[in-house]
């Protein structure tokens, strides 16, 4: 049993111009294939997905983000209570927005929620969680992550923000140097991108 309790704190919801404000994460690390003569090759890049509890195809984690926490406290929450998992944000990759049917309420109506993503390295699998009775984690190299994914908005963030950004080298972070401050980031994805309907 896990000592760690997910938060439940929808009365502390942000919501902005009708959306629902929601902070997630596409957890990754490095695996390093030997092969048949002993020599290693280059390392592949992996990501870590989640199952879904409402219907097949695999998540990342992501969830409501609270009054009393920034963004990124958010996103490496949700990694921890979903997937088990600890590690250093690395990038914003951007800003995507989608329709739940299940997410409506007064202050979103419609459903409507906008989602910020990170890069997050993983550092730390625990053995148990808040969430390991319902979740079971997955690692899966890109390609497969595309075609598992269940949501086109996160297939969107791997393949838009993530793999663009990994593929160009990392040279941004979410923390600049030793400073603990976050930086300030924008992102080339538009707030305005088509909305999703999940």
């Amino acid at each position: 049993m896990s000592e760690l309790v997910a938060r439940t704190g929808r009365h502390q919801q942000r919501y902005e111009a009708g959306f629902r404000l929601i902070s997630g994460c596409i957890p990754f690390k490095y695996k390093i294939p030997f092969e048949d003569d002993g020599d290693t090759s280059e390392k592949v890049v992996e990501v870590l997905m989640i199952n879904s509890t409402s219907g097949p195809g695999l998540l990342f984690p992501k969830g409501g983000w609270e009054n009393d926490e920034t963004v990124e406290e958010a996103a490496v929450r949700e990694a921890l209570e979903e997937a088990g998992v600890r590690g250093d944000l690395l990038n914003f990759l951007g800003y995507y927005k989608f329709k739940s049917k299940t997410l409506k309420d007064e202050f979103s109506p419609e459903g409507l929620c906008k989602a910020a993503m990170f890069a997050l390295l993983v550092k730390e699998e625990l053995h148990s969680w808040p969430e390991q009775s319902t979740r079971q984690r997955t690692w899966l190299t890109i390609p497969e992550a595309i075609e598992c994914c269940r949501h086109p908005w996160m297939r969107e963030a791997l393949q838009e923000g993530f793999s663009k950004w990994h593929a160009n080298g990392m040279i941004s972070t979410v923390k600049d140097g030793d400073d603990e401050d976050p930086v300030v980031f924008s992102s080339a994805s538009s707030p305005d991108r088509n909305i999703y309907l999940i």
